[in-house]
């Protein structure tokens, strides 16, 4: 009788602090053995010297997340989790969206319809907090993170989700009490309100105009107010998305303070500039192509793109997410929900990435030298699943983790093309962009998903799972003396 299900031969394993070269055992899912010259699988798979990750973790995507505007995401959790596969992503955290006037217990019991049997690989919840009434405070939202919802997101812009301070504060103070992590959508809403109404105004109404009624001090203003009211609370936070200089100096120094401020970013910000907003303003049919990379924060110029590499290197930022958020382009639903001349503000937030996101960063960040691959898996999957309570179920070659592994191909040389993706979604903001590593095999719990570009993995395979308290929402532990 064979000892494992799966044997993995030859691999070139890498964690987030070691690279070995072993053979990987799997048993029931999970890894159950790390040697040389291991005994027989029922089958086998040679790695043959090729890089081994743990499969990487998307800790911010929607998929089939309800929208008040009529507007639709365009990826289920069928759709979005076989492209995350495809992309070497085995495990997704989107968002249970609480509407206000909802009760925060309907919109997770909601997400899990919406789940269902469809997702391909496993999943976890993030709650998005809109409405925080003395019963959401008190009992709801205390819980939910006690029954394994331990992190969820709060705005501060958007009128249909965004908290006033005093609500944040009390939403923080839940977190604190609870042990949740706490992330944020920084942006100044009264500030963009107010140069949407003056662009309009002027006639300005293309969607290059979007990254004009979100400059920089938008972003900036909110990020330090949200670290000022986190440091009142003295509770840790997660600044999401964060697009350029003027927030990442504010995250920096609340970090040099000792203050626990995390802080992710995304591939728009290192591979978008506001100059993508503007092609092809006068495009047929009057759908401007600009508007499928229309996203807040919008991407800058190429000077923030630095910034980030340089945030991503130096330690500043913790987690590389894809911030998927799809809207078909060509789709009464989708981009152009409110017809094809639709002013800037009026095209919904959001572009793809699920199935991207990592290649796009092995390839400019691991093989250009700017990261070492250690560092990739820890922004990709690692620090994913410790900031969110995964950890060490999730990100890691250990024995007695899932077998979430991801054999990867490098040194080759492929273009994006989104005919050759997997989301539901009719465009990829990436076409056309090189990237000279792909993942060639992903296991999902010891079973292979993708495998050369093709889907092979099965509709319910995915496991919903509760997470722990993310150590990393610890507060601070003062001195005494």
């Amino acid at each position: 009788m064979a000892d494992f299900d799966l044997v993995i031969r030859n691999a070139r394993c890498v964690t987030a602090a070691d690279i070995f070269d072993a053979d990987i055992g799997i048993k029931d899912g999970r890894i159950a053995s790390l040697g040389q010259q291991l005994a027989a699988g029922k089958e086998e798979i040679d790695a043959a010297g090729r890089y081994v990750l743990p499969g990487g973790v998307d800790g911010h995507c929607h998929l089939d997340q309800p929208m008040s505007d009529g507007s639709k995401i365009a990826d289920d959790f069928l759709s979005g989790t076989r492209s995350a596969a495809c992309g070497g992503t085995t495990t997704v955290i989107p968002f249970a969206c609480q509407m206000k006037g909802q009760s925060l217990r309907a919109a997770v019991e909601d997400y899990h319809l919406r789940a269902g049997d469809k997702a391909c690989i496993d999943y976890a919840f993030h709650l998005i907090v809109s409405d925080p009434t003395p019963h959401v405070l008190t009992e709801e939202l205390p819980a939910l993170i006690r029954e394994g919802y331990t992190s969820f997101k709060i705005y501060m812009t958007y009128d249909d989700l965004k908290l006033n301070d005093r609500q944040i504060l009390d939403v923080l103070s839940v977190a604190r009490d609870e042990g949740a992590m706490v992330m944020l959508h920084a942006e100044n809403s009264d500030c963009i309100a107010w140069l949407t109404q003056r662009l309009l105004a002027a006639g300005k109404r293309a969607p290059k105009y979007h990254a004009a009624s979100r400059p920089m001090l938008v972003e900036r203003e909110a990020t330090h107010r949200a670290i000022a009211l986190a440091e009142l609370v003295d509770v840790p936070i997660l600044i999401v998305h964060v697009s350029g200089r003027e927030a990442v100096e504010q995250i920096q120094w609340a970090q040099a303070q000792g203050l626990k401020v995390y802080a992710e970013t995304c591939p728009q910000y290192l591979f978008l500039t506001a100059a993508d907003l503007g092609i092809d303003e006068h495009a047929q049919h009057g759908a401007h192509q600009g508007a499928k990379c229309i996203c807040s924060p919008p991407p800058r110029d190429a000077a923030n793109q630095q910034v980030i590499w340089d945030g991503l290197q130096s330690g500043v930022f913790a987690v590389f997410s894809s911030d998927h958020a799809p809207f078909r382009f060509d789709d009464q639903h989708g981009k152009f929900i409110t017809g094809q001349d639709a002013a800037f503000n009026q095209i919904p937030n959001g572009i793809p990435g699920l199935e991207t996101r990592l290649a796009l960063l092995f390839s400019a960040g691991v093989l250009s030298g700017r990261l070492d691959i250690c560092e990739f898996v820890a922004l990709t999957s690692t620090n994913v699943a410790k900031m969110y309570g995964l950890y060490p179920r999730k990100g890691s070659i250990a024995i007695g983790a899932d077998a979430d592994l991801v054999i990867w191909d490098t040194g080759l040389e492929r273009i994006i093309r989104n005919a050759d993706l997997h989301h539901a979604v009719d465009y990829t903001p990436y076409e056309g962009q090189r990237v000279q590593a792909w993942p060639r095999t992903t296991l999902s719990r010891g079973k292979v998903v993708a495998d050369a570009g093709s889907f092979l993995g099965t509709q319910g395979h995915g496991q919903f799972l509760p997470c722990d308290l993310p150590a990393p929402a610890k507060p601070r532990v003062r001195s005494s003396a």
